[in-house]
């Protein structure tokens, strides 16, 4: 015999509005677990900010793969910082659209989202930096860093929300 608390569901909240059938509850939260996409992130901000900074990271890379450069190290590490960062994001994205989360919960995804946020975004900063001081005033060059300092921008403001909803939602459950 079990012991543990039990939730008594009514149909009435304290509001004194009547909530909806069981049945209609169920069937709209089984069709919308039973879509392959979440069609609603790619509309929201979090979705359309991990696309931007996609974009960015990549128009980096690309303008200082095409460029003349002289320095190998700094350049060699811009690029693989931004291809890296750029792969990962990318992982992300395809994880929040298939909804990968719900299915391997073993894993703290809000917890390795951030972490890898803090840490990509550390060795983006370190890496645009370099890049823009060994620019000579290429302009292949200086759009890199430049697309690499938006690309930096873009991953501290998605570090800085995907710590306030943590924060938010750890706040409330107590």
């Amino acid at each position: 015999m079990s012991h543990g608390a039990r939730v008594i569901r009514t149909g009435v909240s304290s509001g004194g509005a009547a909530a909806p059938p069981a049945a209609t509850v169920a069937s709209s939260s089984a069709g919308s677990d039973t879509e392959l996409m979440d069609g609603s992130y790619f509309r929201s901000c979090a979705g359309m900010l991990k696309v931007a900074q996609m974009i960015a990271l990549l128009i980096g890379f690309i303008s200082v793969n095409n460029s003349q450069w002289t320095d190998y190290s700094a350049y060699s590490f811009f690029q693989i910082v931004t291809m890296c960062d750029l792969a990962m994001i990318l992982f992300f994205y395809i994880t929040h659209i298939f909804r990968i989360y719900r299915k391997l919960n073993c894993v703290s995804w809000p917890l390795a989202e951030f972490l890898h946020y803090l840490i990509g975004t550390i060795l983006l900063l370190i890496g645009s930096i370099v890049a823009a001081a060994k620019s000579y005033n290429l302009t292949g060059l200086v759009a890199g860093a430049t697309f690499g300092f938006l690309a930096t921008i873009l991953c501290i403001l998605s570090m800085w929300s995907s710590y306030k909803v943590s924060c938010i939602t750890q706040s409330t459950s107590k």
